[in-house]
């Protein structure tokens, strides 16, 4: 296998021999990574991680270091990632902690851009984009098809749905909804519409983005309250899957969602 003789690699770590291991990357005990999958240079990764195949990871990215979580004490946690994920420059990637699961969750091609930071026990779906300098805080929840923009902070504990985007610089303290295009800063940060580029660039008919169109509109109709919106989307939105799974994700919101 290709790995620079600066490299440090614990006898522990299992590196499949066709991965690529640059100039002083760090690999501990526990750490196993897949086929393909580069280590361009200066990477530290601890374990217990389970890294697939055919992943990038840009110079000083670090991967399954300790929680920052006051709570955490030194159990035993884990760090998961996919295949074909490009982890770009200074991002970090916290294990889990006995709080959340004790598990770190990516799964695959996503795209994490220069910054990002993945806090303890997040859980990242597929096919994700998170720009330069988003931060999750820990429990986070983040489904497939996500976008993310520059400088954007999530708050513990919530939920973005799928397909969602949020704009830049946005504070996330609620859930957001699958399907949305959803920008602003804590109070002010509002549902605008449905992500309707994102939603045809992905094959969604006009049928769909139409009836979630209806739909956002009536959550966000001042005269309605949840229960009521509901209602009404219920009798006036026609009953397509797109339209189930945002109600679902409506219903099981713990936080409330951004309206």
């Amino acid at each position: 296998m290709p790995i620079h003789p600066s490299a440090i690699v614990d006898s522990q770590a299992a590196v499949h021999p066709s991965a690529d291991i640059g100039p002083y990357c760090v690999i501990g005990p526990e750490v196993s990574i897949g086929a393909g999958t580069r280590l361009m240079a200066h990477v530290y990764i601890e374990g217990p991680t389970a890294i697939g195949d055919e992943n990038v990871f840009f110079p000083y990215s670090t991967i399954g270091v300790a929680s920052q979580d006051l709570k955490y004490r030194g159990e035993r946690a884990f760090t998961h990632i996919g295949h074909r994920n490009r982890i770009r420059e200074f991002v970090s990637i916290h294990r889990g902690t006995e709080g959340g699961g004790l598990s770190t969750r990516i799964g695959d091609d996503n795209s994490l851009l220069a910054y990002t930071h993945i806090a303890h026990d997040v859980q990242l779906g597929s096919h994700c984009v998170l720009s330069n300098g988003v931060t999750f805080a820990g429990h986070v929840t983040i489904g497939d098809w996500a976008v993310i923009s520059a400088h954007s902070a999530v708050h513990q504990f919530c939920r973005i749905g799928r397909h969602s985007m949020i704009g830049g610089f946005s504070v996330v303290v609620q859930d957001v909804l699958p399907f949305s295009l959803t920008t602003g800063q804590g109070r002010e940060i509002k549902l605008f519409d449905v992500n309707k580029v994102g939603l045809e660039r992905r094959g969604f008919s006009p049928e769909a983005i139409q009836a979630l169109h209806k739909s956002f509109r009536l959550l966000r109709d001042k005269k309605l309250n949840t229960s009521k919106a509901v209602e009404a989307i219920l009798a006036e939105v026609p009953d397509l899957p797109e339209r189930a799974e945002l109600l679902a994700f409506i219903s099981s919101s713990e936080r409330g969602f951004i309206k």
